[in-house]
């Protein structure tokens, strides 16, 4: 599953997986366990993970989340040994540790909190999506 395809509704939890656009709206899969289906409209706020940042100091003023989650990943490998529950200030203290530069002000402990839960999701059923396209690619290939 690619990071273009993963998409994260308002006012709903979790993760979903675009299926594809309906006449309605588009249609999206949950990732967690049950695998229900549900169509959002035109009107629901439905953000795909690769086009959402993170807040920075940097010259760009944001950061990637695929970026952020592919350093999550790189160093803790599927476990970061926190969740939406943990405090808030281990929170920022991670997310200081993976992203030195991140904007304290703008960047909000219950952003953090998402961050961690849509990390430890896709760790634990999507591992792949956090792979560059080359590294896909090349993945793909050797299995044919």
């Amino acid at each position: 599953m690619k990071f273009e395809e993963i998409a994260a509704v308002a006012g709903k939890g979790g993760l979903f997986k675009v299926l594809k656009p309906s006449k309605a709206g588009v249609i999206l899969e949950s990732l967690d366990g049950k695998k229900a289906k549900l169509v959002v409209g035109a009107d629901a706020r439905v953000s795909i993970l690769s086009e959402i940042s993170i807040y920075t100091h940097t010259q760009e003023g944001s950061t990637p989340l695929i970026e952020v989650m592919r350093k999550i990943h790189e160093e803790f490998e599927g476990d970061t040994g926190l969740d939406k529950n943990s405090d808030g200030e281990e929170l920022k203290s991670f997310l200081k540790h993976i992203l030195p530069d991140y904007d304290e002000d703008r960047v909000y402990v219950s952003d953090i909190k998402k961050l961690i839960s849509w990390y430890n999701l896709l760790a634990q059923i999507a591992p792949e999506s956090f792979m560059e396209d080359t590294e896909a690619a090349s993945e793909s290939n050797e299995a044919e």
